[in-house]
């Protein structure tokens, strides 16, 4: 800053911006409240379908967010120059305090431009030792102390020019186009962030291994501190810049041989953590800055980094790491994963994964690092796929031009059917504690799958699901009615069967799609009259088409996976619909009666497949055939707990983490005394009788293993009617039970469709 320009600035014009920015920040305030509790709380709260659904809530949504975004904004912006104009408004009074002091008012102050200026001393009056009038030079001393004093007030001054312009440029570069959701209390809070991420950047400018054990936990608590701030992120990642990004992380992750210290490598795992959320939030800025980094990252895919570290890998086996953490920009995901599979396959046309194999000895992921030693970088990118629901779903998008649903090859995206049926995926284990013969990978697409098809991340927890709202739109439907076709298919039994790591993804995609599931499986919109028991609850629905539906339950029932989750799913969706349609009028038992024969008929071609894929699995070995059908029986336990929201429910499956879910739509909004007793009562009523003898818990025949579905079908009926205003002629319509129970052990008209099928001798 000039000297002039401090000594005279008039800042009356900055002090008339911040009022006015005040007063839109007041104005946006009540905007956001406005948008937020009367155009989006009634949209919520609205019962639409269709393209109002889809569309009208989608545009609503967002709308109401860009008034909270530029609130925010608005807010920052007036904090950030108010502090701004307070700051030099005193700097600018001490500048004047200094140089009317003694003895500095008589030393002669010039500014000579570009922030420099001279210092030189006047004679001055020495009235204390000499009345008539006799003059002293000023020493050099105080020529010297005044040109301290200040250069250091204009030092100060420029600090505070400079990154208040700095915080603001970032600020409203975030976002091209409407509003950054960026939120600062201060000027010095801004600074603070922007110096501490060129701090950091400046440890990854240096040779990874000179990075002393003291400078990488500082580097952790400092990624981890700033975790949600936008500014911090791209200034850290635009400073530290791509390249040295990766080749930083390679070399702390998989240093050359000798140089392994366990200890750092606690602080190497959560640097891949940290290191990964940073650089994801960073991308979600549409600066010119980010968007020529992103460019560089892409471009150094295929190109190995000259390093000695990690078997001197390449930019994707090093970025697929870090991404496995974070969210990313939907488009940098998508454009990144084009160009990676487009190489992959380049790589891997000659029927091998040159990934993994003996040549590579990098091991740059320390999460799970026993079963996934981050070789195989598509791994890594549908990770990050699972984590970011929006890309992902963007990425197995349905093909421009394909029809109301799925019914040919050509209709499925070109992604898709790389990695699910043409890849060539290979175990990535280490020797020492893998798991043998399991492929992380594909058990990273099922994530990825489930992210893409449910519209949350796969690993989300219930309280989130809960708290997400409706994430279904007509785009995740449309990849669900591809991964129904293609594992419904002809090809599917082997496709799951070979994927093993795929099956409890499916069944929790399965258990997402349920009410659109039994939909299809009842023939409504195909062969019967739509009598209103499925309602569309969101803005997509998927379309198998009744033999598709059928196909699709017929795969899925032979995995004990697969089997747990969409049973879980369906059971509590069939209860729910008792919930929706009390037995009070004679409509209402008509739609009971449909939901509850849907339900059965899903569960009968479930269990069917079931038991007939345990027996074909172990063959002579009856014990192990009821042992696993055991296993598939423990999803009635699972009813204790299972948190039910608006339109969706949360279930925690056995053998999973707390964090694993089945996103289950359910067709009441809210959970009634059909939903409540029965999940939390008479389900561990139903199985407690086999838990007598804990040696034997999981002994079930296949007769039992029939009965168990048929009782709890049963304990739904009679819940449904129990003290019912019309529990007298629903208990006396034998009719009504009978085809409940027919529906269920394939009696009927589907019966021929899914019993004894072909793809069971798979």
């Amino acid at each position: 800053m000039d000297l002039d320009a401090l000594r005279h600035g008039n800042f009356s014009q900055l002090g008339e911006a911040i009022t006015d920015w005040e007063q839109m920040t007041k104005k946006l305030a009540a905007l956001e409240k406005d948008a937020r509790n009367n155009l989006k709380a009634k949209a919520d709260k609205a019962r639409w379908a269709g393209v109002n659904a889809q569309v009208s809530r989608e545009f609503i949504d967002k709308t109401a967010q860009e008034f909270a975004d530029a609130h925010t904004q608005a807010d920052s912006i007036t904090k950030i120059l108010k502090d701004t104009r307070g700051e030099l408004v005193g700097y600018r009074a001490q500048l004047n305090e200094t140089l009317e002091r003694d003895p500095y008012k008589y030393c002669t102050v010039i500014d000579t431009g570009h922030g420099t200026f001279t210092v030189s001393g006047n004679p001055r009056p020495d009235w204390a030792s000499d009345p008539s009038g006799k003059t002293s030079a000023i020493s050099q001393k105080v020529v010297d102390d005044l040109r301290n004093e200040v250069q250091r007030i204009l030092a100060k001054a420029t600090e505070s020019d400079d990154t208040a312009a700095k915080a603001l440029k970032l600020l409203v570069d975030q976002a091209k186009y409407g509003f950054s959701g960026a939120h600062y209390e201060s000027r010095d809070e801004v600074a603070a962030a922007v110096a501490d991420a060129d701090r950091m950047a400046r440890i990854l400018a240096k040779n990874p291994h000179d990075v002393t054990d003291t400078e990488l936990a500082s580097l952790n608590s400092t990624l981890a501190k700033y975790k949600n701030d936008p500014l911090f992120a791209e200034e850290f990642a635009t400073q530290a810049g791509p390249k040295q990004t990766l080749a930083f992380w390679a070399g702390i992750a998989d240093p050359y041989p000798g140089t392994y210290d366990p200890d750092r490598a606690k602080q190497a795992k959560q640097l891949q953590k940290n290191l990964g959320t940073t650089i994801g939030l960073a991308t979600l800025s549409d600066s010119d800055k980010m968007q020529s980094w992103e460019k560089q990252m892409i471009r150094l895919g295929p190109d190995q980094l000259g390093i000695n570290d990690a078997g001197n890998p390449t930019g994707y086996a090093v970025m697929s790491n870090l991404m496995r953490f974070g969210d990313y920009d939907d488009q940098f995901l998508n454009d990144y994963g084009d160009k990676l599979l487009a190489y992959d396959k380049k790589m891997n046309g000659q029927g091998i994964n040159a990934w993994v194999n003996i040549n590579n000895d990098g091991d740059l992921n320390y999460w799970d690092s026993k079963n996934d030693r981050g070789r195989d970088p598509v791994a890594g990118f549908l990770e990050a796929l699972g984590h970011n629901p929006d890309a992902s779903t963007q990425f197995f998008a349905q093909p421009d031009g394909s029809g109301a649903t799925v019914n040919k090859d050509s209709e499925v995206n070109d992604h898709l059917k790389y990695l699910t049926g043409e890849r060539v995926w290979v175990s990535d284990t280490s020797t020492i504690g893998g798991k043998d013969g399991y492929v992380a990978g594909r058990d990273s697409l099922g994530h990825a799958l489930e992210a893409a098809t449910t519209g949350f991340a796969y690993d989300a927890t219930a309280d989130q699901v809960k708290a997400g709202g409706d994430h279904r739109t007509s785009a995740t439907a449309a990849v669900m009615e591809q991964v129904a076709y293609l594992y419904g298919g002809k090809d599917g039994p082997k496709m799951l069967h070979d994927q093993p790591e795929l099956a409890d993804s499916l069944g929790k995609m399965a258990g997402a799609y349920i009410d659109d599931i039994d939909y299809n499986l009842s023939g409504v919109g195909e062969y019967e009259k739509d009598s209103g028991t499925f309602p569309a609850k969101y803005a997509g629905r998927a379309n198998f088409t009744q033999e598709g539906a059928i196909n699709f339950l017929s795969v899925l029932g032979q995995d004990e996976n697969s089997h747990r989750g969409v049973t879980a799913a369906q059971h509590l969706y069939t209860l729910s619909a008792l919930d929706a349609y009390p037995p009070t009028s004679d409509a209402n038992i008509e739609h009971a009666h449909d939901a509850l024969t849907a339900g059965a008929q899903a569960r009968g071609i479930l269990d069917n497949s079931r038991v007939q894929q345990a027996e074909v699995t172990y063959k002579e070995d009856a014990d192990e055939a009821n042992k696993s059908l055991g296993r598939s029986a423990d999803w009635l336990k699972l009813g204790v707990g299972t948190t039910v929201g608006i339109g969706i429910g949360s279930i925690p499956l056995p053998g999973s983490t707390a964090a694993a879910v089945v996103i289950a739509p359910i067709a009441a909004d809210t959970a009634g005394e059909a939903l409540n007793t029965f999940i939390g009562h008479q389900i561990d009523k139903g199985v407690d009788d086999r838990e007598a003898d804990p040696a034997e818990e999981s002994q079930l025949t296949s007769s039992q293993f029939y009965k168990k579905g048929e009782n709890q079908l049963g304990l739904a009926y009679h819940t449904y009617i129990k003290d019912s205003p019309k529990a007298a002629q629903v208990g006396n319509d034998q009719n009504w039970g009978d085809a409940i129970k027919g529906a269920y052990l394939g009696i009927g008209s589907h019966e021929n469709d899914y019993r004894g099928r072909a793809p069971f001798k798979d």
